[in-house]
């Protein structure tokens, strides 16, 4: 007999939020059928009563007359039906909506960041260890197809034990110059959620969970820089300028570090990210990662996208491998699972982290993706070289 739906609360479904990733990664697979046969919407938090109550009717939630709404944090954690409170808010209100929840003991899921800077991502870390309730962030990459078929190859031998990894990528916004009004966030470090926390972040999980977590007794060391500090906001709707600001958060980085020496990584194997805001020059694609080892190399390639945790329809990530002895190039198939492919591309490996929840609710298995103890790693890493930065 299969368990009962798993009761969700979920913060940040909103009808007016600037943006949709509640709508358009989270709620794809927790209304599939697949979704509902192992979880089911119990409650909404949002900035009002009123505002839970009209995401109801605008994405027209499953039993209805059921889900109950909240509008302070402390009344959804407590909430005895809640098992699970998913929070896909701005970074910068993380921390002030979910801690009830953490603190309640109840099961938490967190967007990454984890919080908007290191000091509430080690509380909300600290205080969820005191509570005893399972902690999910979601650098979701690391359970995606591409992820595993990375590590499949490199597990064979085909290359040898990696010598150094490259990322380059260009991305973040579609112009380097101009951001939509409603991200002018994304310029302000405060908030916590930019280029390098947000992308920085999860192509580091990314990386580092397919290869080697960083070294302990190496520093990581950064470079950061802001090429455009003075930047315009437009208005998406008619796409005239209506303001302007100014970034205190880089658009220009580069990451470098030593990996851990492990069964498929050398001792003093490097890796490198390379990341500039905006679009590639004309020509170039988004997104290269090289993985070199001693026998070959891997060549991941991205053709119209940054975004390779999640990718688009029209951007299948090209996966190559390169023999160094006889100069051969062998393409690698991939792909998402039957299930995924029912589901729009952001919403893919964000249903395989409430897979992987499910089952390790269950069976009580370690379980694969992120935890709020795993998220402060992350975030104390990219901390190490941003702490020492200022604009």
């Amino acid at each position: 007999m299969s368990p009962a739906p798993i009761k969700v609360g979920l913060i940040g479904l909103s009808s007016h939020a600037k943006t949709a990733w509640a709508v358009n990664a989270h709620l794809p697979y927790l209304l599939s059928p697949r979704g509902q046969a192992k979880f089911r919407i119990v409650a909404l938090l949002n900035s009002s009563v009123e505002a839970a109550k009209e995401a109801i009717k605008v994405y027209n939630l499953p039993f209805p007359e059921t889900i109950k709404t909240y509008g302070t944090p402390e009344d959804l954690a407590a909430d005895p039906d809640v098992e699970l409170v998913v929070n896909s808010t701005r970074v910068d209100n993380h921390y002030k909506t979910i801690l009830p929840s953490v603190q309640r003991g109840k099961d938490t899921f967190v967007e990454w960041p984890l919080a908007h800077d290191l000091q509430h991502a080690r509380e909300l870390t600290e205080l969820a260890k005191q509570g005893g309730g399972r902690t999910v962030v979601s650098v979701q990459g690391r359970l995606g197809p591409l992820a595993a078929k990375l590590k499949e190859v490199i597990s064979s031998g085909k290359i040898g034990k990696v010598t150094s990894s490259e990322l380059r990528a260009s991305g973040g916004t579609d112009s380097r110059e101009k951001l939509p009004k409603g991200l002018k966030y994304f310029l302000d470090r405060k908030v916590g959620g930019n280029l390098y926390t947000i992308f920085g972040g999860h192509f580091s999980d990314l990386i580092l969970s397919v290869l080697s977590d960083y070294a302990p007794d190496h520093e990581i060391h950064g470079t950061f820089e802001i090429e455009h500090p003075r930047q315009k906001l437009f208005d998406p709707a008619t796409q005239e300028i209506v303001g302007e600001a100014e970034a205190d958060v880089p658009d220009f980085i580069l990451i470098d570090g030593r990996l851990q020496e492990s069964e498929t990584v050398r001792k003093g194997a490097v890796s490198s990210v390379h990341l500039r805001r905006g679009n590639p020059f004309p020509g170039e694609i988004p997104l290269v990662w090289q993985i070199n080892g001693e026998k070959g190399a891997i060549r991941v390639l991205s053709p119209t996208s940054a975004l390779i945790t999640i990718g688009t329809p029209s951007d299948p990530q090209v996966f190559e491998v390169l023999d160094y002895a006889t100069g051969s190039v062998e393409k690698v198939e991939w792909e998402f699972e039957d299930w995924q492919l029912e589901l729009p591309h952001p919403a893919r490996n964000i249903g395989a982290i409430y897979e992987e929840y499910a089952a390790a609710k269950q069976s009580g298995a370690t379980p694969r993706y992120a935890t709020f103890e795993q998220a402060l790693k992350r975030h104390e890493q990219l901390d190490a070289p941003f702490s020492k930065w200022s604009a």
